[in-house]
């Protein structure tokens, strides 16, 4: 593949250098410039390295123009009495083909040269485009100029035309490119990039939560005794589907007791107690209570005691006759 540029950034000079052959005319570097001089007449300027293919292209910029023919030449023959040229007249630019040197226009571009204006030729088999500053102005397909290696300039000897940063190449890949066949995964990015991203194809399940954050969850399926949470975290809760038994309770519990079912007996009261008595079983006079024992008849009964709690049949002292009435 080759390939060919030249900025002319080096000291006025009516010689070119070693790159550059003077088909026609007096060329020379003019302020860093390409220049065809004042001589008048139209003048061909070719590159001394031809290109490797007939498939190629070429550029320059205007750096100043007037209303006089002036352009670039590609697939052309050492002499450039064929090939095609892209030129601009003042008020167009025009595609022709030359053959024998005759010139036929084969497409157009209405507009005038201006000053910084990037202009470009291409040749790739049938097909002949022409650009001013990237924008694709005419596209033709002409078999005119099958062949020709040969790149360079064609233009009128004006001291008011220049031309600057020229370049030439090989066009490797001149079949159009199709729509892509397949995709491929997104590149990881490294440094401050912006990417846009399609829907997610899938979801997983979400990741535990460290530090101070917030996140919505959805509907509980169960619910189980309460974690320690660990860290500050915000979740809202929302209504749970399944509860469990509750868990014994331990340390301060209160709780309301219903009606008992059953009652049991008292149980014997030990120590210092007040109790409500019922009436009694029975009444009996009071008896004269003496010191000793047996002095009234009267022995081992207990205050209090009531008579039906006596023993029948109880062995009476002594002292009682029968038939003698109780007093």
């Amino acid at each position: 593949m080759a390939t060919f540029a030249d900025d002319f950034n080096r000291p006025d000079s009516s010689s070119l250098g070693a790159g550059w052959v003077e088909v026609s005319g007096d060329w020379a570097i003019v302020s860093g410039q390409l220049s065809p001089g004042n001589d008048g007449g139209t003048i061909i300027l070719r590159a001394a390295i031809a290109m490797d293919s007939n498939d190629h292209s070429v550029q320059a910029a205007i750096a100043a123009t007037t209303a006089a023919s002036h352009g670039v030449w590609c697939r052309g023959n050492s002499g450039f009495s064929s090939g095609y040229l892209w030129r601009n007249d003042g008020s167009e630019w025009t595609l022709f083909s030359v053959v024998s040197s005759t010139f036929t226009a084969i497409g157009s571009y209405t507009a005038a040269a201006a000053p910084g204006d990037v202009v470009k030729l291409q040749a790739v088999g049938a097909t002949i485009k022409g650009y001013v500053n990237g924008v694709e102005r005419v596209s033709v397909t002409d078999t005119a100029v099958a062949s020709g290696t040969s790149v360079g300039f064609r233009s009128t000897a004006s001291g008011a035309i220049r031309f600057d940063d020229f370049a030439a190449a090989d066009v490797t890949a001149g079949a159009p490119l199709s729509l892509a066949s397949e995709t491929d995964s997104v590149q990881s990015l490294s440094g401050s990039k912006t990417s846009t991203l399609g829907p997610a194809a899938a979801t997983e399940a979400a990741q535990p939560l460290t530090g101070a954050k917030t996140a919505p969850l959805g509907t509980a399926f169960e619910t189980g005794a309460a974690q320690a949470l660990a860290g500050a975290r915000t979740v809202p809760l929302l209504t749970a589907s399944q509860t469990e038994a509750a868990r014994p309770l331990t340390v301060a519990i209160s709780q309301t007791l219903g009606t008992a079912g059953t009652t049991e007996a008292a149980r014997p009261l030990v120590g210092a107690k007040t109790a409500a008595l019922g009436p009694a079983l029975e009444t009996d006079t009071a008896r004269p209570l003496a010191a000793g024992s047996g002095a009234d008849g009267i022995d081992h009964v207990t205050a209090g005691t009531p008579r039906t709690a006596w023993a029948a049949g109880g062995h009476r002292a002594p002292a009682w006759t029968a038939g003698t009435p109780r007093t």
